[in-house]
């Protein structure tokens, strides 16, 4: 009843102000040195609980500026082995973590979008994307498919405004000890969602067919697990993640 209450006494954008402001309240009282994000270049005596009701991942969340595991090593990919930061590149983000899209902001050729117009510049969907073909050098498009009804539309509307010789990065939640994908059109309430796939919104898990799931003829995929670039230590401290939320797609148009 409170939740209920609290919704309809603040906006979405309101309530998700409060959320920053009392995650950045934590961060005063965790300084220290034990982690280290990269994405804000800060270090804390310890990282944030992140739990869905099924799954609480321990040290998942920067309380400075909200990255999670998938966030930092993403960033690390991008300005270690990419020119994505250099020269001002067209970039359109999907779903943009707001701990990257600080990152992005002095790019004038970078697009923030996403489904809720509170969350992002501009409101589209990713299966209607309102940009010309061949438009972008890049796209991050993290943790978005999965959430996506129709995803061969939106693979083909990505893949369409993509320059050639341009990439896309697709990252999402996986189950690495499943070689098919998980999708079943009886599980359609939150918590059929929850048990079956990890998240309430998700309308399929997928396994190690993904890359071939994302294949089409005028693409190279390239799949990457970026942590085996840092030692066992770094990716402790950084916090970098187990792999079934982290692996990189990288998908080059050609």
């Amino acid at each position: 009843m409170i939740k209920s209450l609290y919704q309809k006494l603040f906006s979405e954008r309101m309530r998700y102000r409060f959320h920053v402001a009392m995650r950045k309240a934590r961060a005063f009282f965790l300084q220290g040195s034990e982690f280290y994000c990269p994405c804000c270049g800060k270090s804390s005596k310890r990282f944030l609980k992140k739990g869905n009701g099924i799954e609480s991942r321990e040290h998942a969340v920067c309380p400075n500026c909200g990255s999670l595991e998938r966030s930092r090593l993403l960033f690390l990919y991008l300005k270690n082995e990419t020119e994505i930061f250099k020269n001002n590149p067209s970039i359109l983000h999907f779903a943009p973590e707001e701990s990257l899209k600080s990152l992005f902001l002095a790019n004038l050729n970078y697009t923030d979008v996403d489904l809720n117009p509170n969350l992002a510049t501009y409101a589209m969907d990713v299966t209607d994307i309102r940009f010309p073909d061949g438009h972008f050098d890049f796209i991050i498009c993290s943790h978005v498919l999965g959430h996506v009804p129709d995803e061969k539309k939106a693979l083909s509307e990505l893949y369409r405004v993509l320059k050639k010789g341009g990439d896309l990065f697709l990252l999402s939640l996986m189950d690495l000890n499943s070689a098919q994908t998980v999708e079943d059109d009886r599980n359609k309430s939150p918590q059929q969602k929850l048990e079956a796939y990890g998240e309430k919104d998700l309308q399929r898990l997928y396994g190690n067919d993904f890359e071939e799931r994302i294949r089409m003829a005028s693409v190279n995929i390239q799949k990457i697990d970026y942590r085996e670039h840092f030692s066992a230590e770094d990716r402790q401290r950084m916090a970098l993640g187990d792999g079934n939320r982290e692996l990189i797609y990288k998908v080059t148009k050609i």
